[in-house]
């Protein structure tokens, strides 16, 4: 079995790594790299393939930049050569992100049969281009992955059959469902989640950022926050509200937030320079883009995360720190049922009764979903290699 795997954008590297492990230890299969190049800041990529212990891929596409469909278009011309001149057996596509779907596309128009990692997740909410991508993708893969209970329960709506682990990791029993709507029944098996895989083989090597330090920082004594969704920061007065909110409500903790570039424009815009927002804010520390080490060092000691991210509720649900979501949905669902994350809105208004809730010290505890335990990736590269 040789594989093609697709990396593009940040979120993709945390569950390449472990595939490529789990890929290199069975002589079975035998694997490609191509990164499109989504992402191609050093931050936002070339630091993950360093820390993740990722090797250099064999081509990167260079397809950065540009509207989604400009970037879609570039990514699907550049894979198609590609993947006419280096054959494979099955292209692997992990998450959501436009890469995801375009290499998806590229390799069914080309008769090649589709893997897809995280199938099944959805936010049912169309104006996210991540939710395009998912349903795209999900309707043209051979094989899928899910994350959740959730996840194959979504798929089973559309005529999928499921197969559960029983006995150990990697034996299954299929569960037949009805066809539904779409009538394509594709192989599907629930495995966990193999982002996890990577937060739980390195969550020992965690390393504490320059700015604990500088900051003085202690454990649960600060606040962690990401922002970059359109819906909360694309309008100046809602992203007013929404930090002044959050600031006023924290006690005074400091609040560290690793900024993301284009989230980065709209706040100075807004504020002024650094020295500005430091004056206003004075609690309030911007930073640059983290890797992936030393983000997560953040995370697991933060007394709890504000963030409009999905992949950052799974992580602080494995280590039980509470997080607050600034979305009105989430494509993962079993963060607020099963873990730490509560879903609040976008309205500033709920923020307050969220803090309060979490300074009285009646933050729920959480738990982990079922199989979300370091051995996805095992689980994954198993199944492939007994299809051929």
């Amino acid at each position: 079995m040789h594989i093609t795997l697709i990396a593009g954008a940040r979120p993709n590297f945390m569950k390449i790594a472990p595939l490529i492990k789990a890929i290199e230890a069975d002589e079975r299969v035998s694997y490609r790299l191509v990164h499109t190049g989504q992402h191609y800041d050093k931050n936002m990529s070339g630091m993950f393939f360093e820390e993740l212990g990722i090797p250099a891929p064999d081509v990167n596409l260079g397809c950065g930049g540009g509207t989604q469909a400009e970037q879609t278009a570039h990514i699907m011309v550049a894979f198609e050569k590609d993947l006419m001149a280096h054959p494979t057996d099955v292209v692997l596509v992990v998450g959501d992100v436009t890469s995801t779907m375009a290499c998806s596309i590229v390799a069914k128009k080309l008769n090649v049969k589709v893997c897809h990692v995280e199938a099944g997740i959805r936010s049912w909410d169309l104006t996210m281009p991540e939710e395009i991508n998912r349903m795209v993708t999900d309707s043209l893969a051979d094989y899928m992955f899910t994350t959740s209970e959730v996840a194959n329960r979504n798929l089973v709506r559309f005529g999928a059959s499921i197969q559960l682990p029983s006995k150990g990791r990697t034996d299954t029993t299929q569960i037949p469902s009805t066809p539904g709507e779409e009538g394509v029944c594709p192989k599907v098996w629930f495995v966990g989640n193999v982002m996890i895989d990577t937060l739980l083989a390195n969550r020992e090597r965690f390393r504490k950022p320059q700015i604990w330090g500088e900051l003085q920082l202690r454990e649960k004594e600060y606040i962690v926050m990401t922002m970059h969704r359109p819906a909360n920061v694309d309008e100046e007065n809602h992203l007013r509200a929404l930090m002044e909110q959050i600031i006023i409500n924290v006690h005074g903790l400091p609040i560290i937030f690793p900024i993301h570039p284009r989230t980065a424009k709209i706040f100075y815009n807004l504020w002024g320079d650094e020295k500005a927002l430091a004056k206003r804010f004075p609690n309030l520390h911007i930073v640059e883009p983290m890797g992936y080490l030393e983000f997560n060092y953040l995370v697991d000691r933060a007394k709890a995360v504000v963030t409009d991210s999905g992949g950052i509720t799974e992580e602080t649900t494995v280590m039980g720190v509470p997080c607050i979501t600034l979305r009105d949905n989430t494509e993962r669902p079993e963060t607020c049922t099963i873990g730490t994350n509560e879903l609040i809105g976008t309205n500033p208004d709920a923020i307050k009764p969220a803090l309060d809730v979490l300074f009285a010290g009646n933050w729920k505890k959480g738990a982990i979903p079922p199989l979300w335990d370091g051995h996805t990736a095992e689980r994954i590269v198993e199944i492939l290699a007994g299809l051929k």
